[in-house]
């Protein structure tokens, strides 16, 4: 009977996701809006009307877990950012989940991914890579790229544009595309 009590011990070493650590935001945000803003110019302590708003973010939920060795943010349940350019003209990024990695200054949006610039042009992806430090925007995705002004819908499979869509990239098209001949 000794015996029998001795070896009901619980030896095993956890291993796997039995041993993995819990880890926990140090912050959460729920249905907010973040607005960014820029000074035109060096401001006292009592000038509020010299500045200018960049972009507004919404989300109904934000996990900050910048107390991390590889600091990030998660909206788990997507985002809209509507960004304005120097005129002050709007355009709007959706995503379904959005990451944002601090020290890499990249965003990674993914889920029905929707890019609309103030002219009309439309991309739609399932997942984009935005590294702010470069104000570069990439996909390996594929994509459906609408342009009103060309009355052209090009789609494709991976690009990379800066973020004014002054340079365009496609890696690869397909589909119908017209093309104005001058």
């Amino acid at each position: 009977m000794a015996i029998l009590f001795v070896a009901c011990q619980d030896n095993y070493k956890r291993v796997g996701e039995e041993a993995v650590e819990r880890v926990f935001p140090q912050g959460v945000a729920k249905n907010f809006t973040l607005t960014y803003t820029e000074a035109q110019r060096e401001l006292s302590n009592i000038d509020s009307a010299d500045s200018r708003i960049i972009a507004i973010l919404k989300s109904p939920l934000n996990e900050n877990y910048e107390n991390l060795s590889f600091r990030h943010q998660i909206f788990p349940e997507g985002l809209v950012v509507d960004f304005y350019d120097e005129e002050g003209r709007k355009n709007t990024i959706k995503a379904d989940y959005g990451m944002v990695y601090s020290q890499t200054n990249l965003i990674d949006l993914q889920g029905n991914v929707l890019i609309e610039s103030h002219d009309g042009k439309k991309l739609e992806t399932s997942q984009l890579y935005w590294d702010r430090k470069n104000k570069w925007i990439f996909t390996q995705h594929k994509f459906t790229y609408t342009n009103p002004e060309d009355g052209t819908v090009m789609d494709g499979e991976g690009m990379d544009f800066n973020r004014d869509f002054t340079f365009f990239k496609a890696h690869k098209t397909y589909g119908i595309m017209t093309i104005k001949e001058e």
